[in-house]
């Protein structure tokens, strides 16, 4: 590759520490695949009795992979014994040849922790429409789980594309007399804006959860926290999150256990969060971490429309970049989103300095005050709209060259 992936402004000091998953085993190899002089391949060995739920890609062109992954935890009712993913081909739009490697590794997979094949996730994570052999990858399996098992640091580096820093997070919870860890690695700096970037994530908890409240409290933590990032405003072929509990550390999640869904609920959200945002702030060229919150819509979801529609805005994330107060942009971004308000409604601050009331420019408002806002690293916009319920929270970051360099020469 050709292009200069420069250190992410918002690179953690250093990876997290992460406590292990009783029963998950982590394992990473050179597949040689893209990729030289790193690893780039993951195998997550799990134990018998683990739960499995899935949110995936809303694409109409959706991966093999994800394809295989929707209908193996159908088949398997929820039931995983291992996940293998690949970074730097997605197999996606690759036909024929795409879903033949996605079920040879799967089966090759299967063999290896005597397992069925739909007990076996796979995911990919690169350029499209670049077919690709299965052995490229199940040849390095049987290596891979004689050896010595992989930090998360390790797993989360070896799922990277452009991202510039491995992606973890981890929580602790407790049910009753029992503690519980969750931990997650994520990768996505590019192609964001999930609609369920290249955008993985897969979540582990040694805690028991049955599937149905385990996909249920998946798909409400990704909803507020994968499902309210964009980079780009472009949704990946390829998006998926993954949430596996091996049950082997005594605690129990039952649905009628208000304390103890709850307890889990919390944590798994606090885990989607942290990597939703450490995505956002490794955005591809990206120099600013917007947050930006929208109140007064008539709904939360016409809410969450406004947001994205500024959020997504070429030109209000280049005026971010150049750190330029143009407010106007947002005027027109919450214009065209194609929700009712009324301009004499809206309200628009940078940090807390009031921008615009009552249709128009704030009496108050002072350009270089707003000016001085914008040149923080963290930049905090608040749209009102109107008096409605409607309200909600969405990140991104800047529009820079550098997001043009590594895209133009994506391929090279």
């Amino acid at each position: 590759m050709s292009y200069d992936l420069k250190p992410s402004p918002f690179a953690p000091e250093k990876f997290p520490d992460m406590p292990d998953i009783a029963g998950a085993r982590l394992f990473t190899a050179h597949s040689g695949l893209k990729y030289q002089g790193r690893d780039d391949l993951l195998f997550v060995a799990l134990p018998e009795g683990t739960t499995a739920a899935g949110v995936f890609t809303r694409s109409a062109t959706a991966a093999a992979p994800v394809r295989w992954c929707r209908a193996a935890l159908q088949q398997g009712q929820g039931r995983a014994r291992a996940l293998v993913v690949n970074a730097g081909n997605a197999n996606a739009f690759t036909g024929k040849q795409g879903e033949s490697t996605t079920l040879a590794t799967a089966e090759t997979a299967a063999r290896q922790v005597g397992a069925a094949p739909h007990e076996v996730q796979v995911c990919s994570t690169g350029v499209i429409g670049e077919p690709f052999d299965a052995n490229l990858l199940t040849r390095h399996f049987p290596a891979m789980l004689s050896g010595q098992p992989a930090t998360w640091e390790a797993a989360a580096r070896a799922i990277m594309t452009t991202d510039t820093y491995p992606k973890g997070a981890a929580e602790q919870g407790r049910i009753g007399a029992h503690t519980f860890n969750v931990c997650g690695i994520a990768k996505g700096s590019g192609m964001i804006a999930p609609n369920m970037a290249t955008m993985l994530g897969f979540i582990f908890t040694d805690a028991a959860v049955p599937v149905p409240l385990l996909q249920r409290l998946l798909a409400e933590a990704v909803d507020t926290t994968f499902n309210c990032i964009t980079v780009d405003g472009d949704t990946s072929t390829n998006d998926t999150v993954l949430a596996f509990a091996t049950g082997q550390d005594g605690a129990v999640v039952e649905e009628d256990d208000e304390a103890a869904v709850a307890a889990f609920a919390e944590a798994l959200h606090a885990v989607c969060h942290d990597l939703a945002l450490q995505i956002v702030k490794d955005g591809e060229g990206a120099t600013k971490f917007v947050q930006l919150e929208v109140d007064g819509a008539p709904d939360a979801a016409a809410a969450r429309q406004i947001a994205m529609s500024i959020a997504n805005s070429p030109l209000v994330k280049t005026a971010i970049a150049g750190e330029d107060p143009n407010w106007g942009r947002i005027v027109m971004a919450v214009g065209k989103s194609g929700v009712d308000v009324r301009q004499e409604d809206l309200r628009i601050f940078i940090g807390c300095h009031l921008v615009t009331d009552k249709g128009a420019v704030a009496p108050g408002y002072n350009e270089a005050r707003a000016a001085e806002l914008m040149r923080k690293p963290e930049i905090y916009l608040t749209v009102e709209v109107g008096s409605g319920p409607g309200r909600a929270t969405v990140w991104t970051c800047d529009l820079t060259h550098a997001y043009i360099d590594i895209n133009a020469d994506y391929r090279s």
